[in-house]
């Protein structure tokens, strides 16, 4: 069994997607836009530049997402994608990069149980939280 995060996106999905490339040194392994659909497949009123599946391949792990139809987006809420790091300099690093144009809920800072440990909410409505035990580096 694999569990993967899944990101729905209002329409911004390729940006956010492709930013996360950048940021997390990762690749591309899938992209299908609405365009691509079968003209027999579902109609969603959706525009076909927009996302229907895309895949982020990092170190391993997948992240998945899409564009949602407009009717059917909502913030999300009740979940946070972690990432836990080697390298406290890697990790302020990866926590500035969310926090520009985003909201910082707890800064990155020493805890009593890690090194380094962050919240925020990067500027596409995804929350985050950075954590690095002891730093590796």
């Amino acid at each position: 069994m694999q569990i993967n995060p899944y990101l729905t996106f209002n329409g911004d999905c390729a940006e956010a997607m492709e930013f996360y490339r950048e940021l997390f040194g990762g690749e591309i392994i899938a992209l299908q836009k609405f365009e691509d659909a079968p003209s027999s497949g579902i109609s969603t009123g959706i525009p076909g530049d927009r996302i229907m599946h895309m895949q982020l391949e990092v170190g391993g792990r997948i992240l998945m997402a899409s564009d949602a139809p407009e009717k059917m987006y909502s913030k999300p809420e009740g979940i946070t994608i972690q990432i836990s790091f080697d390298s406290l300099a890697e990790a302020e690093r990866v926590f500035s990069a969310l926090a520009e144009e985003g909201t910082v809920g707890m800064k990155f800072e020493p805890t009593f149980w890690a090194a380094g440990f962050g919240m925020l909410t990067d500027k596409w409505g995804i929350p985050w939280m950075m954590n690095c035990d002891e730093d590796k580096g």
